[in-house]
């Protein structure tokens, strides 16, 4: 399947820009047309411009600060320092949150300029409309009421007030909504172009935000209640799932979907594209690095054969007892299991076919040697026994590998139990010495090869390079999303029924049995006695299973008010108090701050309108 390729001259014309600092944004002369003006060569053709605004939009969709820190799914280990947003001591002037806000309005710009020159009821300007929504989506769930602005910026204007939440939620449902029901977008794509299936896929998620923070109040942040003023706009999302989910089943395996043989399948609804082959400049640096998340750290990549983990964004221990014994998506997510890669002349690790990505590239891995194996906690010593003893041939230690020991754990929580096979110094030329022993899981997570790693985003074709040589698409809506999106529509909206049904057809996929009520859903993880596991935390913790690693937490967890309960319950490693999530004044940290460069720049806002809490 031939990708829409986003990439173009066009985009490397025009640096980045700020709200508030648009105004000599078509002043750039583009080289590559005769010395045109960017005004007069985008209103002969907006194309190109609409490439740039897909292209511009891998700046904004995936930040493990952003989207996964400050939840209860992820830590860090081996000594990497823990970030302001995990301890909700971010301020106006964080680099993070202000290149975000800044990127996603440059997205916006982009597709009004788009709208501008092509018309809003061209093909452009449809796709245009639908990015534009996004970036709105995104700044809405993380910074509330901001400028809707939807004329392109092109002049001095410094001016742009804080539009009201509501008044927000209502335009882009109502664009939106026409965009659906009047466009000429195909009914779906999978080459990473606007789809009538993407547009049902957004304005479900738009719908149930909007339901969550206008027509429900706030109880007791830290017992998460709350009350349900409507239920309108969560019918509205349900029913806006549905024609997303468009009666597609799950019947994909799970390890399928997210096999990266398999982008552009049938429940991918709407992904950031990216392709190795034909990209112009250096291969090594125009992929991302997502890849690079999610797990341990394995010793030196590139002499090792194990794709480089920086030890940030690890399992929580809440996280490792999220996944049942039978759930398949456990091994469908993490790599449980990484092969050993004999070593070059210059000692550098063989790789592809060898070392980690064997596990792609390789049909018949039955004849590889083993160089980590993971277990979950459910499995037991015995059985780890049993497998080391019908799999000892190929724990081999040998000095032609770049790995010189072989692991073998059980996370017998809360202490993981190891098995390390090294070179047995009385016998060299005998069989390796298995040394055995038990830490507290702790001391394990300051260890190296220290847990499984997410194989979500891992891209076959990697070299050894370290970061920006993934080239895997970035996957925003898919199908089983949109059925935990209909699933937590449903509940609010008072159908349980139908909310069970659809969380019970995620389960089904992933090999666990169907739940006959809510209640009968018994999680692994501990917590406290004053934590009563409610039908929301169901889907929040099925949604935290399907959708690991996709960076949907933090936004999920500030949705449905759960924020402040599930960092007080599950990261007190990082949360103390309410009051650490609040400031002096006792406001909660909900939303992050409007950057302080934004408030300096903008003239239509001042300090008054910085978010509560900063």
């Amino acid at each position: 399947m031939k990708k829409y390729k986003l990439l173009s001259l066009i985009a490397t014309l025009f640096a980045g820009f700020a709200l508030t600092a648009c105004s000599d944004f078509l002043d750039a002369k583009n080289k590559t047309a005769g010395g045109q003006t960017a005004e007069e060569f985008f209103s002969k053709d907006a194309s190109s411009l609409l490439v740039s605004a897909y292209s511009s939009m891998k700046s904004i969709v995936f930040s493990p600060d952003l989207f996964c820190r400050g939840t209860d799914l992820y830590i860090h280990t081996r000594g990497q320092a823990t970030t302001v947003f995990d301890t909700f001591t971010m301020t106006a002037e964080d680099n993070t949150v202000k290149s975000f806000y800044s990127n996603v309005y440059k997205t916006i710009n982009y597709a009004n300029g788009v709208i501008s020159y092509a018309g809003a009821d061209s093909q452009l300007g449809q796709e245009a409309r639908f990015l534009r929504a996004y970036g709105y989506y995104l700044l809405t769930q993380h910074f509330g009421g901001v400028p809707y602005v939807t004329k392109y910026i092109n002049d001095a204007e410094t001016s742009y007030p804080r539009t009201p939440l509501a008044d927000i939620y209502q335009s882009v449902i109502e664009d939106l909504t026409d965009l659906y029901n009047n466009s000429n977008l195909a009914a779906q794509d999978h080459t990473g172009r606007a789809s009538k299936q993407s547009v049902a896929a957004l304005l479900a998620k738009v719908y149930l935000a909007a339901g969550w923070d206008i027509d429900t109040s706030l109880g007791d942040a830290a017992q998460g209640t709350y009350t349900v003023n409507s239920t309108e706009k969560f019918t509205q999302a349900a029913a806006w799932a549905e024609k997303a989910i468009n009666g597609i089943n799950l019947t994909m395996s799970f390890e399928d979907k997210w096999s990266p043989f398999n982008e552009g399948n049938a429940e991918e609804i709407f992904s950031i594209q990216y392709e190795r082959n034909g990209y112009g400049g250096d291969i090594s640096e125009g992929g991302h690095s997502m890849q690079n998340n999610f797990g341990g750290y394995y010793g030196p990549y590139n002499a090792g054969g194990i794709k480089n983990v920086g030890s940030n964004d690890q399992q929580s221990e809440k996280s490792m007892y999220l996944f049942e014994q039978g759930d398949n998506r456990y091994e469908a997510t993490y790599m449980t299991m990484m092969y050993n890669a004999e070593k070059d002349a210059s000692g550098q690790a063989a790789w592809g076919t060898q070392g980690y990505y064997a596990y792609y590239n390789v049909a018949d891995k039955s004849k590889l040697d083993i160089c980590k194996k993971y277990f979950p906690y459910y499995y037991t010593e015995a059985q780890v026994e049993s497998w080391i003893q019908e799999n000892k041939a190929r724990l081999v230690v040998d000095s032609k590998y770049a790995n010189q020991d072989v692991r073998v754990s059980l996370l017998t929580l809360p202490r993981v139990t190891t098995w390390v096979f090294a070179i047995d110094k009385d016998n060299p030329d005998g069989d390796a010495k298995i040394t055995k022993s038990t830490t507290a899981l702790l001391d394990y997570n300051n260890q190296t090869s220290n847990g499984v790693c997410v194989k979500k985003f891992d891209d076959a074709s990697s070299d050894y390079t370290d970061t920006n040589n993934d080239y895997r698409d970035i996957v925003l809506f898919h199908v089983s999303d949109m059925y935990l999106i209909a699933a937590e529509a449903y509940l609010m909206a008072g159908q349980t029924a139908q909310a069970l049904a659809k969380v019970n057809a995620v389960r089904g996929r992933a090999g666990l049995a169907a739940l006959n009520a809510f209640n009968n859903y018994a999680p692994q993880y501990s917590t406290s006695a004053s934590f009563s596991v409610t039908p929301l935390d169901v889907i929040l913790d099925e949604r935290a299973r399907e959708l690991y690693a996709e960076g949907h937490r933090w936004m999920d967890l500030r949705r449905s008010k759960q924020l402040v309960r599930y960092n007080l319950e599950f990261s007190k490693e990082y949360v103390k108090s309410v009051a650490q999530m609040s400031n002096a004044k006792g406001e909660i940290k909900w939303y992050r701050p409007i950057p302080a460069n934004e408030i300096s720049a903008n003239t239509g806002i001042n300090m008054e309108d910085q978010n509560p809490g900063y």
